[in-house]
């Protein structure tokens, strides 16, 4: 039976686990917002999705998830204009937009 761990309501799977830490590699293990680097496996540097994870479209699509420390993490999660503003920065318009029509299409959620 695969491991499910429970995140603000969202069943956290072996593969929720796997995109994250791809995320963090990718972004090298530093904040994309702060820039603040943190040692690898950190759990002080969080996968931070754009558009919620509930929506399965873009639940593991690349260009949904930054890599950002907690502060920024919970920053922009309260900040909805910044968190898009850092998102259309580092993936561009067409992509932001390509990726937000697709968390926007009626799709099953998690």
């Amino acid at each position: 039976m695969p491991r499910v761990v429970l995140m603000a309501g969202i069943k956290r799977t072996a593969e929720d686990i796997k995109f994250s830490k791809m995320i963090r590699i990718r972004d090298k293990w530093t904040c994309q917002r702060c820039g603040a680097e943190k040692a690898p496996n950190s759990q002080g540097l969080h996968c931070a999705h754009g558009f919620t994870r509930r929506t399965k479209a873009t639940r593991f699509e690349p260009s949904n998830a930054l890599a950002l420390c907690y502060g920024c993490h919970q920053f922009v999660d309260s900040h909805a204009a910044e968190k898009e503003a850092l998102f259309r920065l580092r993936f561009g318009n067409d992509e932001y937009d390509r990726v937000a029509a697709l968390a926007h299409q009626r799709r099953d959620r998690v």
